[in-house]
């Protein structure tokens, strides 16, 4: 893995960067009638989804995607959208191969917190994924199999098989046990050479002894 950059394997280059700026002008819905349809929203916010403006907001434990202009309700998203999305975010030429929702049971590669999303895989180099929320159309992972295969090493290297977390439980205790081995180890190393050289040189003297009482 060395051999490739660390953004290329975090999935960077996979995704355009749009900084789309959001017209004024294309917000013809308005905020009082949005406020009368969805009276419990929260954390209101006026952003850009596929260059049209949109409300992206929190009601309860759902979240929303609406449309600024007709106040059109576009999550949760169907498949054509999120295939829209996916392309839109995507920086390569690869057509659609697999589209998949996702509600639960997330891949490895996916965060639960994420869930419902949209998987998108695009046939091109690496078989690139593009995961799109269906709950607010945002970007929310992408992976390709360069990604994978660094996972699952680093995943070997902290020995964890879940959650890729450095201080996982078998990791302490792994190191525990090699610690208490490494003390009894020296322990008993420091018996087996201190002993080994008392017998020694009782036995050396033993013998110096027998030869002294021969020579008499």
């Amino acid at each position: 893995m060395v051999i490739f950059d660390i953004d290329y394997i975090h999935g960077d280059s996979l995704v355009v960067n749009h900084q789309t700026k959001l017209d004024a002008d294309t917000i013809t819905y308005p905020f009082s009638k949005l406020r009368q349809q969805y009276p419990d929203a929260e954390s209101i916010e006026v952003e850009v989804f596929i260059d049209q403006a949109v409300y992206r907001f929190k009601q309860g434990d759902n979240k929303y995607l609406v449309d600024a202009q007709t106040g059109q309700q576009l999550s949760p998203l169907n498949e054509v959208s999120a295939i829209r999305a996916a392309q839109h975010y995507y920086s390569g030429k690869g057509g659609v191969a697999e589209v998949e929702l996702i509600q639960e049971n997330p891949p490895f590669e996916l965060s639960r917190r994420a869930l419902p999303a949209w998987r998108v895989n695009f046939d091109d180099f690496g078989n690139p994924s593009i995961y799109v929320s269906a709950q607010t159309g945002k970007l929310v992972s992408k992976r390709h199999e360069f990604w994978r295969i660094f996972d699952l090493m680093f995943s070997l290297h902290v020995m964890d098989y879940e959650d890729e977390d450095p201080s996982n439980q078998l990791l302490f205790w792994f190191t525990l046990f090699s610690i208490l081995a490494s003390i009894f180890g020296g322990v008993l190393s420091y018996f087996v050479i201190f002993k080994n050289r008392a017998k020694n040189t009782t036995n050396a003297a033993r013998f110096a002894k027998e030869i002294t009482g021969e020579a008499k």
